[in-house]
């Protein structure tokens, strides 16, 4: 089976979950199950692909770890939907066909997108032994994979025990104000790199299909740095508010001294061009008192109209 097929069969698959997932969502008026399809649209495409063609070593361990991310996110965003009796997300668009379509538009494009390297790895008819490289590439694919876990595990807890000390500083939280972010992103471009010696080009970097699948790190980057309702966009700026409220100099020694994305020690030392240009601290993610201010006026203003 050609790997043009594979990956068009997946759509289909994908269409159909998320298609016929929202039309029970909206039926029912429920975002209920809204992100525990997305889990499973990610673990079918993983199967299905994997049964495309013969495995060897390295489309087990790829699929291994695929299957380790996406249902961590499933069990983790399933647990997280029922702490908080809901997604509030939904509140306004549930009701309403085209923009609760929408959501789920943009869920499957999320999964295939994301997915494509493994469908790549997964769908070539060409079999290649693991080299120094591919290892060296798998073990950081894994390790991104168990940076998101524990950051999400060490996160979870510290909510549990009643949010000491304001914010977060648990393990990894202690060398990164977003680990889970960090191993988010990394481990797809990480997963494109594996997905190298699968082509069937001769040269891999003639291949336009190996290419195409840099979209899945570049589009999780542009989600988790760039989308402002999501990702590190939307936890830093404003919504550092009530940190700076709370306990400003303790936050304010700790956003100083912590790296934003990438887990490390000795950033108070690092120039700040240096973090805007390397390390992702963007000017846009600083917290702004007039900013906040003014979002906080006219929230008091609407609710006493």
């Amino acid at each position: 089976m050609s790997q043009q097929l594979v990956y068009a069969i997946s759509v289909a698959i994908t269409a159909l979950i998320q298609g016929g997932g929202f039309l029970v969502a909206y039926a029912l008026q429920t975002e209920t199950f809204y992100d525990i399809l997305g889990g499973v649209n990610f673990l079918a495409l993983a199967f299905w692909s994997a049964s495309s063609s013969t495995l060897d070593l390295r489309k087990i361990c790829t699929t291994v770890l695929f299957v380790c991310s996406r249902g961590w996110l499933l069990l983790f965003l399933a647990w997280r939907a029922h702490e908080r009796k809901g997604d509030a997300r939904f509140d306004d668009i549930k009701g309403k066909f085209i923009s609760f379509m929408k959501a789920w538009i943009v869920q499957g494009m999320w999964v295939m997108l994301i997915s494509m390297p493994v469908i790549f790895i997964n769908s070539s008819n060409k079999s290649s032994p693991l080299d120094f490289i591919d290892i060296v590439f798998m073990l950081c694919f894994a390790l991104c994979v168990g940076t998101e876990i524990l950051a999400d595990i060490q996160k979870a807890l510290w909510v549990k025990k009643g949010r000491p000390g304001g914010f977060c500083q648990e393990g990894l939280w202690g060398f990164s104000r977003h680990p889970n972010y960090f191993g988010e992103i990394f481990q797809w471009w990480f997963a494109w790199a594996l997905a190298y010696h699968s082509s069937e080009a001769a040269r891999g970097y003639l291949d336009p299909l190996w290419w195409a699948c840099a979209i899945s790190p570049i589009f999780t980057m542009l989600i988790l740095l760039h989308l402002k309702p999501t990702g590190i966009y939307n936890a830093e700026g404003k919504n550092l508010k009530r940190y700076y409220d709370q306990c400003p100099d303790e936050y304010g020694k700790y956003r100083e001294s912590t790296s934003i994305l990438i887990p490390m020690i000795g950033y108070q030392y690092v120039p700040l061009f240096l973090k805007r240009i390397i390390f992702f601290e963007y000017e846009k993610y600083e917290y702004n008192p007039k900013v906040a201010g003014s979002l906080a006026e006219k929230l008091t203003s609407s609710e006493d109209e």
